[in-house]
């Protein structure tokens, strides 16, 4: 949530060239497992799908500019792209081709906001 406002100006400054999405995983910061005292979201892990759900509709009400999906209970997703707690990938023609750090300490969206900048350039040069 800390890096939420950073993310969704992105998602405005690329709208036009690059889909953007969200994948709610299982929370990293349960209140009522790993939480932080400070923490403004009393967010519990979830048992079911429904309790995720719940939670990635607290995040949709931010505003995220941006369509969320929601991991299923086997976290297929987040297994997959390795995410939890979080992490920035970016995927064209179906392939990986930039991978973040793992949050909160290597994730960087500056990062994702470079490569798609130069990824534009390059694609305008060849023009």
């Amino acid at each position: 949530m800390a890096k939420l406002d950073e993310f969704k100006q992105l998602v405005n400054q690329f709208a036009d060239v690059a889909d953007c999405v969200i994948v709610y995983i299982a929370e990293a910061h349960a209140s009522d497992g790993w939480g932080f005292r400070n923490n403004k979201y009393d967010i519990k892990q979830a048992r079911n799908l429904q309790m995720r759900y719940a939670a990635a509709n607290m995040l949709h009400m931010r505003d995220t500019n941006c369509p969320i999906l929601v991991d299923e209970m086997n976290n297929n997703a987040n297994i997959s792209y390795a995410a939890i707690p979080e992490r920035l990938y970016i995927i064209l023609n179906g392939m990986v081709v930039y991978k973040g750090g793992k949050g909160p300490n290597d994730y960087r969206v500056s990062e994702v906001v470079e490569w798609l900048q130069n990824h534009l350039n390059e694609q305008k040069k060849s023009l």
